[in-house]
């Protein structure tokens, strides 16, 4: 099984144009010299982001994609036209790779290791994948001072042609992690206009669902709910390896625990670890990036017992970070969330704008910036 954000195509690029052989031949020109023009060039293949997209589901029925051939040459020193290119949309955040033709091919094989041929996270970014082939040549163009009259030509050059992996990586800004039936498809709904499938079972989401939070007027950002997690996800359990890649993109993560689930194997404390250790397993640097603690179901216990149980956890897990406690279900304690999140968020925009332009703070400057808390 396979998520509709990843993708298998066919692209071939346009063949060239072959040559022509002509030689003039008007009324009072008998036995003109040669004329036999070149042919076009191929069309090629380009992938383009479009922002207007969002899954690669399209491409489960539209597997092919071909440029436009190049035109023969013609007499009378015509040039053949060139195949027009073809231009093939997606999403924002496509991952291209290269996949073999021989299914016996080594490379046949996926691996986290493989490079990708290019990647388009910006709207309007594109990138060729299949290049058209180079015209042929007419025999206007084998005419010397030896062979006046050739009749040598070339076919134009194939074009190329590749069978692609298309892999959407979604470009959030927060990504929900935890286990199933945590209560992240219920928070979603609560925080944005996204409408996942909600129910009381574990993997009712089977795809990342994208949802983007409006904060009143302040500002927005997008957050990805990605489906529960299960032991040995890292290995590919459950499908954990895809929804594992999409959390690499996102800025933070928001890791979701039930303190509710009557479970008596399944402590809040078993809950973090479990997933914590997966994060590890898959990717180190995914369990270095900044994670916020967020206690679900309180409307479901009594304050004191759900405040015991806070503290229980968050003595055993030694929590530095921020913590916040909801209902996903009532709304309750989400806009407090929503509103450190922004905040947060919009540090972390500007971190990463003043590292991009090299800037540095003037020595002049008496106020420097707090580091960011969410009890600021």
């Amino acid at each position: 099984m396979k998520f509709v954000d990843e993708a298998s195509i066919r692209v071939e690029a346009g063949d060239g144009g072959a040559g022509c052989v002509s030689f003039r031949r008007e009324k009072f020109i008998p036995k003109g010299g040669p004329d036999g023009g070149d042919g076009g060039d191929g069309g090629s293949v380009y992938l383009v982001a479009d922002s207007g997209l969002n899954t690669l589901v399209d491409f489960r029925h539209a597997r092919r994609h071909k440029a436009e051939r190049g035109q023969n040459g013609m007499g009378r020193d015509r040039r053949g036209k060139s195949g027009a290119d073809l231009y093939v949309k997606v999403p924002v955040g496509t991952r291209v790779y290269l996949e073999p033709e021989d299914p016996e091919d080594p490379l046949h094989e996926e691996s986290e290791e493989q490079l990708p041929l290019g990647e388009l996270l910006h709207d309007g970014t594109t990138l060729r994948v299949a290049k058209g082939g180079f015209h042929g040549i007419g025999n206007a163009r084998y005419k010397s001072s030896t062979n006046r009259s050739p009749r040598q030509f070339s076919h134009g050059t194939p074009g190329e042609r590749f069978n692609l992996r298309l892999e959407l990586i979604l470009l959030a800004d927060v990504g929900l992690l935890g286990l199933p039936n945590a209560g992240k498809s219920s928070l979603i709904r609560q925080l944005s206009s996204a409408r996942p499938k909600v129910a009381d079972y574990p993997f009712t989401t089977l795809y990342p669902n994208l949802g983007v939070v409006q904060v009143e007027q302040r500002g927005s950002f997008v957050v990805a709910d990605i489906p529960g997690l299960i032991e040995g996800a890292s290995e590919g359990a459950g499908l954990g390896i895809q929804f594992l890649k999409h959390l690499r993109r996102t800025r933070l993560l928001l890791h979701l625990v039930d303190l509710a689930d009557p479970d008596p194997e399944q402590s809040p404390v078993t809950a973090v670890q479990r997933i914590l250790k997966e994060l590890e397993r898959f990717d180190p640097q995914l369990l270095a990036k900044e994670r916020w603690l967020v206690l679900n179901k309180q409307d479901l216990l009594p304050a004191e017992l759900f405040a015991e149980r806070r503290e229980e956890l968050l003595a055993a897990l030694a929590w530095q970070g921020p913590v916040f406690s909801l209902s996903a279900i009532s709304g309750d304690g989400t806009r407090p969330l929503a509103v450190a999140l922004l905040e947060r968020l919009e540090q972390l925009r500007r971190e990463e704008r003043q590292i991009a332009t090299e800037e540095t703070p003037s020595p002049t400057t008496d106020s420097q910036e707090t580091p960011w808390s969410p009890l600021n």
